[in-house]
This record gives structure tokens, sequence and C-alpha cells, in this order.
């Protein structure tokens, strides 16, 4: 099931997204539960009815990201085998995952525009992965992982490229520009998924229509299930949490010269069996 967060005059609503009449269009579900969040906090996804309600179409609606208010938003860096060569430094594949943390009001959703701060002209994409739990737990292990996931989403991790070299060992200020990230369009629900699936999964991302990054989970040093053991070990995690599991190589901080985003340009994150996250680039607006 596609599920996603959305505004419509003005009042944000969640809903599913079904194919009907050979169009995709939207079935507002608020009177299962306020928020997607919420419905996943209630383990009320396992009983939407969808037959004979009234559909939306899709242009009516500005996408939201798919959880609006996550209480926590975990980020995994230099998961891809082939990042971690990517920076020709030598070193050896790390033991254990880097992670970093990103606020909700860096995102923006699906069809809108990522926007580039006045304070940099280094505004990059990062293609990745998404799990968003669906039942919280400590310690979780990790072959239990995959019962813990409500779904996947898509995120594009834009990055300020010079704001993460501030400090030796800090990035956010990088990461958490205003709307400088995208997730979604939607989330598919984990029974769309088997675990063999979710262990090679191709993730894609292609800058006005140029691939530029290309591959699958299989490459990842730390997997899903890994990744939901070693977060849960030092912190709770709760439904409606976003993890991102890492991007592959070929951001634009990469190239010779860089090839940084610039407004006008057209962003698509493309995974195996969710969808594709499509967004725009603009300036500020001051």
């Amino acid at each position: 099931m596609r599920l996603a967060t959305y505004c419509r005059a003005g009042q944000e609503s969640w809903g599913a997204v079904i194919h009907e009449a050979g169009e995709d269009r939207l079935v507002d579900l608020a009177h299962i539960a306020p928020s997607l969040k919420c419905a996943i906090e209630q383990n009320a996804l396992a009983s939407v009815a969808l037959e004979g309600l009234p559909t939306l179409s899709l242009q009516k609606v500005t996408w939201l990201p798919p959880i609006a208010a996550p209480e926590k938003i975990l980020c995994i860096g230099v998961n891809y085998a082939n990042r971690n060569a990517e920076y020709k430094d030598g070193s050896d594949a790390p033991t254990k995952p880097s992670v970093f943390i990103r606020f909700p009001d860096s995102f923006t959703g699906h069809g809108e525009p990522l926007i580039r701060p006045p304070e940099s002209r280094q505004l990059d994409y990062e293609g990745e992965i998404v799990v968003v739990i669906g039942k919280g737990g400590r310690r979780i292990p990790r072959e239990r992982a995959f019962e813990h996931i409500a779904g996947l989403t898509i995120m594009n991790e834009g990055t300020l490229r010079d704001w993460v070299r501030h400090a030796k060992f800090n990035v956010t200020q990088g990461k958490n520009f205003d709307r400088s990230g995208a997730m979604g369009p939607w989330l598919v629900s984990a029974d769309e998924f088997t675990p063999e699936a979710l262990r090679d999964m191709r993730v894609t991302t292609r800058v006005n229509g140029e691939v530029r990054q290309d591959d699958t989970t299989a490459s990842m040093m730390f997997p899903m299930d890994f990744i939901i053991e070693y977060l849960s070990t030092f912190c709770a995690l709760k439904p409606g949490d976003v993890i991102a599991t890492g991007t592959p190589n070929g951001a634009g901080a990469r190239f010779d010269p860089p090839r940084y985003l610039v407004p006008g340009d057209e962003v698509e994150v493309e995974v195996q069996g969710v969808g594709t996250l499509c967004n725009g680039v603009a300036d500020e607006e001051l």
C-alpha cells in the first residue's frame, strides 16, 4: 500500500494512493487517524479498507513528507562500500556506521523545490532509501529487525557541502538548512517487500535526466537490519521514526570540477519497488 501525507485547500491530511481508471488517485484516510504517523503508532494500517471511499485527483494536492513530524530523523553516512573508496583517503572500511541527525524542517515534499540558501552555492544531492519504524523498541536484535519496519520511502538528502566542513567532527549545519532536502512521494508499506528484496534494492539518482548515482543495497556496508539493531542500542526507536540508510557514490561534490545543483535543475531519486521522488531547485526568497 502506498501511503502519503498531503495538503489540500490549506488542510493537511493523509491517505492511500491507488490506481483507478488508468490513473493514480488519493483516498483520504483522516477518519482512521489524524496523521499517518498516528496510524502507525496505533497499528491501524493493517485494517485499512479502501473500497467504496471517494477519491481525489493528485493534481489537486501538494505533497508533504510522508511522516510530517517524526520524533527522530537518523541518517547513516558513507554506507556504500564504493562510497568509502570515493573519498580516496586510503582509509579502511569502517566497522561502525557514521550517524547524524536532521530536523523535519530541512525537508520538503515531492514536487516542491529544494531551496538553495544565499549562504552557499554548494547544494548537493544524495539519493537514499529511507526506513520508517513501525513497531518501536530498544536493543532490537538483528534477526527481528524487519518486524519493526512500517515501510519505505525515498529521500534526497540535500547537503550544503561547504557548511559540513565548518568543524572537524560536525556535519549538522550543512545537513539542516530549511527545505534543502526532500522526502516522498509516499510510504510503501512493509508487506510489499520480502527481506530478500530489501537486501538487494536499487536506488538511482538523475539530474536533468542524467544518471549520477546508481547502486543497490547489496553494496551497503551496514544493511538495514544491522542499522536498526545498532541505532536501537543507544536510543529507543519509536513508531514514525525515520532512518536514512546512506547514499551511493556519484554525488556532485565528487566530480572534478564539482557539479552542484543550481536553480532550474530537476532531480529524480528512484527506488525499486517504492517509486520516484522528483524535485526542482530554487533560490531562497528573502
